[in-house]
């Protein structure tokens, strides 16, 4: 049995979409877990550019299984877009498999996640308004439709005349005109006949794969510290990006995952709201942005940035069983003269050893530092640990001791060949 869980370790964008598409040239099968088309992986294979939003990064190998699993939210109309986006750009051959048990993002649940994010006003979440908060809320609520209701023409027109007699009246609430259940039906009953050949039961599928000694890889979308249950709740996702939720996410047994593999950028980034103890607002801070191109994949947004924090990375170790690390985007700290790592946070001028639960106290968190030597060469053309400049060797090391964890994976760039592989784990 070969599994591998990729799960990013911060708040998203670590550099997953890479990470994953390595790995994906040596998968027989990638699973996308959870998650919608709120998360982006941008992925560059001969310099070319490709942005993904809810397709699985194994898409580029036409050999692999590309699997969206019972845990996501799936717009349908987005998700036919890309995949004719990227048929344009030559991606013809693919192997996709989508969940009956996924749930579908209908026009609805876009209006009600802009709506109450400007209800919200100051309090507002920082959602990307894609309807991802809204479709996992009705999915909880037990009034969602599912890929096999939308894939059945009559169940599908039935399950929308029923969502709009409780969806109409929360956008009236809101001051929104209600919707059309004849409208919705008529263009999305089209989107329905495209996907209907994907559609299987994919739990089955992917037990299968494993039993039969298929190397499987699980992607997720977001990071540990968005998780709904275990991040800086309520600036989180709707779902749990920890590998903890990958069995219930995609119907398998817990004792199938293997080896987790925490995603994290050799600093922190952070989109829209919420607490951010590492986070610098300086001219370093532009540097970083400017170097790394911290804007989002889907948003465009430019992302906060901050000192790597290895307490926040230590904490989603312990809630989702990452035993080993990638560190990402190290070329970005070159031409630092030092670089700050937080081993620790305060509270009210005493350490603690928790992740306080509550916004009002983490917000009154402080960082606790140690003070790295930076370095000046160039590391985008490196190959290999040893060929590293003496402080960057130094400061992987200290990040394997802070969080004893084995950094098995370097990113020295965007591209494929730009990855230093320490260790093979998959």
């Amino acid at each position: 049995m070969s599994t591998l869980v990729i799960e990013g370790s911060q708040w998203g964008d670590e550099g997953k979409g890479k990470v994953t598409d390595y790995f994906a040239q040596q998968a027989d099968v990638v699973v996308r877990s959870q998650g919608g088309n709120n998360a982006g992986h941008t992925i560059t294979i001969n310099d070319e550019k490709y942005a993904l939003r809810s397709i699985p990064s194994g898409i580029f190998n036409p050999h692999t299984k590309n699997i969206l699993a019972n845990g996501m939210v799936i717009n349908p109309k987005q998700l036919l877009e890309e995949l004719h986006i990227l048929e344009s750009r030559g991606i013809k051959e693919y192997q996709l498999f989508i969940s009956n048990r996924a749930h579908i993002v209908l026009p609805y649940h876009e209006l009600l996640d802009e709506a109450y994010e400007k209800y919200k006003g100051d309090a507002k979440v920082g959602t990307t308004k894609r309807g991802i908060g809204p479709c996992y809320s009705d999915k909880a609520n037990r009034i969602g439709i599912r890929v096999g209701q939308f894939i059945d023409e009559e169940d599908f027109k039935n399950s929308i005349v029923e969502s709009l007699k409780i969806k109409n009246l929360e956008l009236k609430m809101l001051g929104l005109e209600p919707l059309d259940a004849d409208v919705i039906f008529n263009e999305y009953k089209e989107y329905a006949k495209e996907i209907k050949k994907y559609v299987c039961d994919t739990s089955m599928l992917i037990e299968k794969e494993i039993e039969k000694g298929s190397k499987v890889l699980f992607e997720g979308a977001q990071g540990a510290m968005l998780c709904l249950d275990h991040g800086t709740y309520p600036y989180v996702t709707s779902s749990s990006p920890a590998a903890a939720a990958v069995p219930v996410d995609c119907g398998i047994a817990p004792y199938y995952i293997k080896d987790v593999l925490g995603i994290s950028k050799a600093y922190t980034t952070r989109v829209g709201e919420g607490p951010f103890p590492t986070e610098i607002d300086s001219d370093i801070a532009s540097y970083i942005r400017e170097r790394g191109h911290e804007y989002g994949t889907v948003t465009k947004r430019p992302r906060r940035v901050g000192w790597l924090d290895a307490f926040a990375l230590n904490y989603a170790k312990r809630v989702s069983g990452i035993n080993y690390l990638a560190l990402m985007l190290l070329d970005v700290l070159t031409g630092l003269d030092e670089i700050k790592i937080c081993c620790g946070y305060s509270l009210d001028g005493k350490e603690i050893d928790y992740v306080p639960s509550t916004i009002k106290e983490l917000n009154r968190v402080k960082p606790i530092y140690i003070t790295m030597p930076g370095w000046k060469e160039d590391i985008s053309d490196v190959k290999t640990f040893g060929d590293l400049p003496k402080n960057a060797k130094i400061y992987v090391k200290k990040i394997e001791e802070l969080t004893k964890t084995k950094v098995v994976i370097i990113s020295v760039g965007p591209n494929r060949s730009q990855t230093i592989e320490l260790e093979k784990i998959f």
